[in-house]
């Protein structure tokens, strides 16, 4: 069936709420919520194959190792396999004291017995109690009226009340949540809460977590901020309630939702790492708590080896982390563009040279080694990337800087060698490229620099004396000049009739210490009016500085590229 023309028909917008002097606009996150990840059940459940007992212990320990405090660990009524994961854990000591593992369960009492039984032993805990309130779900799946889906939550309260006072070695704490709260009437979602904190009796102490699920995403975040403040302006004993977020991705704006809601009044945020959860997901907590980090807030939350979590993340999901997912993703700092490779190099340099941490590099809204990635992978090189990405991946592995003319030069040969491959080119094609194009090493040259060394004349003059091998025969050669190049373009016009001059010469260093060697860049006029390069790279600056003119030389005798 084709889309239709008028959805209207079909579709209604959702309607706004009725908060004029709206607050939360005006507001900025300045410190982090308290976490819970629910990847252990909501996650979990969203799966192809659910995880065993081995990768929901790993799962378990990776979101300990990064910091979170508050872990949704299951659904022990749901099984055996489930109720015995959650009890293992517990009576494993495994949980830290300063970790409070969650159960969810449904308002039933053989359920909520259930939950209990499984966290038997526990330092503390949570049980998390949820019912659906909004109409949708009142009138079509259960179709009840609202006094009685409140019943429903009212009954649900006093089994939590009354299991935790049978088990007073666990420092009990309740989560209820309205289901469906966004696509609820407010002022029911509020009447249902009301009348749970009236039976569980919370205390600014002891305070009762109420969560305000977007179960289905069906508006924009705005409005989803409205809920949230004109819920927390409303609530009788706000002060006693911790107001969590629990928001899907069905528009793709989880994310921002979870943002605003906070920016409304929230004070704890669930999700899932890299936003796993049915249908489009979760809110992903590694994007929520690192855009409070490149923000300059502490999130509270360790993401430094971001590859090891992703690979946990992906072994126990079974679900690849997408390459472009915000911070994780493989290619999320990479740069395949030409215009945006030039402004990340110099960016990269600008920070090197300022004195400040403040980080400010083009493209890149936070430091890819904050996370522990390298800058290897920052610019990456294909058809359509400029000068700038080549000679990035040169710099990075091979410690060379190339003058930015010569970049320009090198830029054809690149463009050649990607066309023929049709693929990205990695870090071992591009200097295999730079070695063809400026006869570096082993690769077939005609002139090949054996030794030479270099007197002073009694006139002042430098002579240089050396053997050359041309086309693979040896030959002793010599010339005079005022200094080393000029010695040697004598050699080479006299000898071999090759006649160019120096328009610019750059060098520097490779590496430091004893083991550091010269990097020679030489750009010469040749006999036919064009311009050529060459590079020479040896453990003597001076030596470097010969066989880059040998290496414009040999660029001279070859077809030009491009």
């Amino acid at each position: 069936m084709p889309m239709l023309k008028d959805p209207s028909r079909k579709y209604q917008p959702f309607p706004q709420v009725n908060l004029p002097d709206r607050q939360w606009p005006s507001r900025t996150i300045t410190k982090p919520p308290r976490w819970l990840s629910t990847d252990l059940r909501d996650g979990n459940q969203s799966i192809i194959d659910p995880m065993d007992s081995v990768k929901k212990n790993r799962f378990f320990d990776l979101l300990v190792e990064i910091g979170i405090k508050e872990i949704e660990v299951g659904f022990p009524s749901a099984g055996q396999t489930e109720f015995d994961f959650i009890n293992g854990l517990v009576k494993s000591g495994r949980i830290p004291d300063d970790v409070t593992v969650q159960v969810l369960t449904q308002s039933r009492e053989d359920l909520i017995t259930r939950s209990f039984e499984s966290l038997e032993g526990a330092k503390q805990a949570i049980v998390h109690l949820y019912n659906a309130v909004s109409p949708a779900w009142r009138e079509i799946v259960f179709r009840m009226t609202q006094d009685e889906v409140k019943q429903i939550a009212i009954k649900g309260a006093k089994l939590l009340r009354d299991q935790a006072a049978m088990r007073p070695d666990t420092d009990w704490h309740f989560q209820y949540s309205p289901e469906t709260f966004s696509t609820a009437e407010l002022d029911f979602s509020l009447e249902v809460c009301e009348a749970v904190m009236d039976v569980l009796q919370p205390t600014v102490e002891h305070p009762v977590i109420l969560n305000l699920p977007a179960t289905v995403e069906a508006a924009t975040p705005n409005i989803y901020a409205d809920q949230i403040e004109y819920f927390c302006r409303n609530l009788p004993g706000r002060e006693k309630a911790v107001i969590s977020l629990h928001t899907h991705n069905d528009r793709g704006t989880g994310v921002a939702a979870a943002e605003l809601g906070m920016m409304a009044g929230a004070d704890r945020v669930e999700g899932c790492l890299f936003g796993n959860g049915e249908r489009t997901g979760n809110c992903c907590l590694v994007t929520v708590g690192m855009n409070m980090y490149t923000q300059g807030v502490d999130p509270g939350l360790d993401f430094s080896d971001i590859d090891k979590v992703i690979e946990t993340v992906e072994y126990c999901n079974q679900l690849p982390v997408h390459p472009r997912h915000p911070y994780g993703g493989e290619l999320v700092f990479t740069a395949f563009s030409g215009s945006h490779q030039d402004a990340i190099k110099k960016g990269f340099e600008a920070q090197a040279q300022r004195n400040d941490e403040l980080w400010r590099v083009p493209y890149l809204p936070i430091d890819p080694a904050d996370l522990g990635r390298n800058y290897e992978a920052v610019i990456r090189v294909n058809s359509q990337s400029g000068k700038g990405g080549f000679a990035w991946v040169l710099e990075q592995t091979q410690g060379l800087k190339l003058p930015k003319k010569m970049q320009a030069d090198f830029s054809a040969h690149v463009q050649k060698m990607a066309d023929e491959k049709s693929r990205e080119l990695n870090a071992d094609d591009i200097w295999q490229c730079f070695r063809e194009a400026y006869f570096i090493g082993d690769v077939k040259k005609r002139f090949r620099l054996i030794d030479y060394e270099e007197n002073k004349a009694s006139d002042g003059d430098r002579i240089f004396t050396g053997t050359i091998c041309v086309d693979g025969v040896q030959e002793r050669v010599s010339g005079r000049g005022k200094g080393l190049l000029s010695t040697v373009l004598a050699t080479m016009r006299e000898t071999y009739g090759m006649d160019f001059e120096v328009l610019d010469y750059v060098e520097h260093a490779l590496g430091s210490g004893i083991d550091a060697k010269a990097a020679a860049y030489i750009e010469c006029k040749l006999p036919d009016g064009r311009s050529g390069w060459g590079v020479g790279i040896d453990e003597d600056v001076a030596t470097a500085s010969v066989r880059a003119i040998l290496s414009a030389a040999n660029g001279a005798s070859s077809p030009k590229v491009g």
